[in-house]
Parts: structure tokens; C-alpha cells; sequence
């Protein structure tokens, strides 16, 4: 992002105040006892070092995260499988987080402490990761990996004729009824739960109308795609309203941060392993979305009246007389919005922010030239999917940026300048106080 030796230092300090101390393990994890600490603290930093000095992080994230023996067992009993994609995925996915931050920027050490991290979290998504999307994907035709994944960026071949995307999935769960009524909550672990006990399987039953033609060499890239573009809807679409703050929500907000990551799982993934890891994905981020009351999508309204550029924030000298587009446009003195965001965040001791424009600015990066009318966002089922273009992720960042100014002096320590409050229908704070949820 740009940001120097001392503004990195400085943040590196800031971090460090809250860092814990490593703990040691119960006993030297090996491959035979390697399921029995699962959920331990601190028990597998030094095992994932050494598989990843001795296999590469490819191998160590397939064999020991994906594989269907490193989440379910045969003769294991309901409860005591190892679930090790679950974990990953656990806590609002920072594991998946830390992993990929590793495998992006090829620093080994990252992988094995986001695998190590992983291993000490819960299975918090048993309910909706189940073992029928590794039997699914074992019996799709498979091809070779380099024929299956071009990267990002290129030019994807036309979608399959049956395909279901992934806007029709939020569609067919915004019409389902049996959402109606999302308890609300504040606690991380108290919205996942309520929501994995009662409509798990309701979860579960969309998720796999969601099409993934592992024979389409193209999938993954496409597949990404409907992603980010569905989890930016959950977060900015969904968090703004026109007669009310930008709802920026801490939860919806790691479906940014972590969908930046994608890409660098698919790249190192065989085909079956492709599908299982982005099903997961997409149960665990709906999950969140119905646990944080499922907000719904004024999409004709966020397209027109949300800016594609927030004008200077701050005094600037008078544009040239003959600026381009014209010495009185916004433009003219901040013709590119990114380059405030990304100076705004640089500095913010709040890890979130720069994080989520980092995303941000990655997906207008790639996706930004898309026009609205596409054939593929046209002919989904969510209601207004017609308006859809790429300024999406500049509008995101413009609310994100607006919030961070409007609450310049707020103490960050307590990791309140994002919004928790949710989308419910009743009160919150009624509902906390009855139940005794931890605020």
C-alpha cells in the first residue's frame, strides 16, 4: 500500500501491545497424535513449520486443511473429526486470513502460523461444512490444475447454461421465509451458533444450488468473482441506507478482507479441492449475513446516490484553470479517490481499515471496468442485479472512508469504529439485556 519504514514500524509497535506470549505445547505434535490437541492453544506452531519447510505450503494447506482425511475420518464417530476446513473458517475466518496473507506475499512462516491458528480454533461450522461437499466434488470430472485456473484477471469463457449464481443464491434466501425471524445477538459466537443450530440445513440446501462445473477450466476465476461481488453487496449495499448512517458492519466487513484471498487457495488447489473450498466459503459467509439479521439490497438507490468520488477532504490548491474534466469538478482536485483512501488508512492504528481498502481497491482493480446490464448479473434472480457495475467497490470505500472521518477522534482501542448493532428487526439492546449477551 505504499506506507514507509517508519509508519510500518510504528504499526508493528502498536500491534505488539496486545500480542500474547507463546505458549508451549502439550506434547511434540507428530503425525500420529496429530487430531488428538485440536483446539489446544499454541499446540502446532512448530509441527506446521516443519511440514511446510518439508512439503512447500501447497502440499501442507492441501493435505492438512482440504483433504477430505483432514476433516472427516472414516469410523470416527459425529464430533470427533478433525474438520480442519471448519477451523479455518472459524472466527470470523482470520485463520483463512493469515493463511493467505502468506501464500500472497510467499512468506512461508505466515502459512504455517495461520495453519497452527487454525488448528486451535473451533468447529464452529459442522452444521453447514458437511461431509457431502467432498463427496460431491470427488464424483465431478476433474482436469489438470494449470488447464483449470488462468488467474485473475483474464478473459473468463462464457458462463454454463445452468449456472446459479451466486446473486440468486442471496435472492432465493432473502424470499425464504424461514429467515424471517434471525434472533439478534452481538457476540461473534452467539450469532454463528444461533444461526448453525437452527438453519443449518437451510443453509446447507442453498449453498449446493450454487453451480460449480469443476470441467469448466475458468470456474474457479468465475466463481470468485460472483463472490466478491455478493459479499460487497452484504457489506456496503446492505449496510447503507439513504435516510440513515452507513451501517458498517464489523462482521460483514471480513467478508471483504478475507475474499481478497481467495485467488491464492484456488492457485494452489487441485480441481475437487477448488469447489470444497469455495462451497465452504460461500456457507460460512452467508451465515453471517442470516446471523446479522440477512439486510436486503436497495441496489437502485446505493448506484444513485452513492458518490464515485467524495471531492478533497481537505484544502487543496485551486486546480488549473483549464483542468481536466473542468476546473470545477470534484475531479479536478482529486481525480483519483483511491489515492486519499489509501493515504487515510496507511496511518490509522486500526487493522481493519487498511485492510478492507486494500480489498477494495483490488476488486476495482480487477472488476472495476464492468458495465451494469451484464447478461450474467441481468439474468440472476436479485431483484435490481440489472444496475450492478463496477464502481461498486469505489462506492464501498467512499462510505468505509466517510464513516473513518466521521469518527476521527473515537478510541480505536476499543475496536468500536465499526458497527456492531446488525440488521435485526427487534432492539439489540432490549435483547442483550434479557438474554445476558456480552456486550
Amino acid at each position: 500500500m505504499g506506507a514507509d519504514e517508519e509508519i510500518i514500524q510504528a504499526a508493528y509497535d502498536h500491534d505488539c501491545t496486545y500480542l500474547m506470549p507463546k505458549l508451549n505445547a502439550p506434547e511434540k505434535i507428530t503425525a500420529e497424535n496429530l487430531n488428538e490437541h485440536l483446539g489446544d492453544d499454541d499446540a502446532y506452531l512448530d509441527f506446521f513449520t516443519e511440514i511446510v519447510k518439508k512439503q512447500g505450503v501447497a502440499s501442507a494447506v492441501e493435505e492438512y486443511v482440504v483433504s477430505e482425511k483432514a476433516n472427516f475420518i472414516s469410523g470416527k464417530k459425529e464430533g470427533e473429526h478433525p474438520e480442519m476446513l471448519n477451523r479455518l473458517m472459524d472466527g470470523i475466518i482470520h485463520s483463512m486470513i493469515e493463511v493467505g496473507c502468506g501464500l500472497e506475499f510467499n512468506v512461508p512462516g505466515l502459512v504455517a502460523e495461520g495453519l497452527a491458528w487454525a488448528s486451535v480454533h473451533l468447529k464452529s461450522s459442522s452444521t453447514v461444512i458437511p461431509v457431502s461437499f467432498w463427496t460431491d466434488a470427488n464424483q465431478s470430472p476433474v482436469t489438470s490444475l494449470t488447464s483449470r485456473f488462468l488467474g485473475l484477471g483474464g478473459n473468463a469463457a462464457p458462463a454454463p447454461k445452468m449456472n446459479v449464481h451466486a446473486l440468486t443464491i442471496l435472492a432465493r434466501i432473502l424470499n425464504d421465509s424461514r429467515f424471517d425471524a434471525i434472533p439478534p445477538a452481538e457476540h461473534y459466537a452467539v450469532v454463528y451458533s444461533n444461526i448453525t443450530s437452527k438453519y443449518g440445513d437451510a443453509i446447507i440446501e442453498y449453498v449446493r444450488m450454487w453451480t460449480f462445473n469443476q470441467d469448466d477450466p475458468q470456474e474457479a476465476e468465475r466463481k470468485i468473482e460472483e463472490l466478491v461481488y455478493a459479499n460487497t453487496l452484504i457489506y456496503a449495499v446492505a449496510g447503507w441506507s439513504k435516510d440513515e448512517d452507513f451501517n458498517s458492519d464489523f462482521f460483514h466487513v471480513h467478508l471483504i478482507t478475507s475474499a481478497l484471498f481467495l485467488s491464492q487457495f484456488m492457485e494452489i488447489l487441485k480441481p475437487a479441492s477448488q469447489e470444497v473450498f469455495l462451497r465452504s466459503y460461500f456457507a460460512v459467509c452467508l451465515t453471517w449475513w442470516i446471523g446479522r439479521g440477512r439486510p436486503g439490497f436497495d441496489i437502485a438507490g446505493f448506484f444513485t446516490e452513492v458518490s464515485t468520488n467524495p471531492g478533497p477532504v481537505a484544502p487543496f490548491p485551486a486546480p488549473h484553470k483549464d483542468a481536466l474534466p473542468k476546473a470545477d469538478s470534484p475531479k479536478a482536485s482529486n481525480p483519483n479517490p483511491w489515492f486519499q483512501f489509501i493515504q487515510d488508512a496507511l496511518v490509522i492504528p486500526e487493522e481493519h481499515l487498511p485492510k478492507t481498502l486494500r480489498a477494495l481497491a483490488h476488486f476495482a482493480e480487477l472488476y472495476g471496468a464492468r458495465n451494469a446490464g451484464q447478461e450474467d448479473f441481468k439474468t440472476t434472480e436479485l431483484s435490481g442485479a440489472k444496475l450492478i457495475d463496477g464502481t461498486l467497490f469505489v462506492r464501498a470505500a467512499v462510505l468505509t472512508n466517510e464513516r473513518l472521518r466521521k469518527e476521527k477522534d473515537v478510541d480505536l482501542s476499543l475496536t468500536r469504529y465499526w458497527d456492531r448493532k446488525g440488521f435485526y428487526k427487534t432492539s439489540l439492546e432490549s435483547h442483550v439485556e434479557l438474554r445476558g449477551i456480552p456486550q
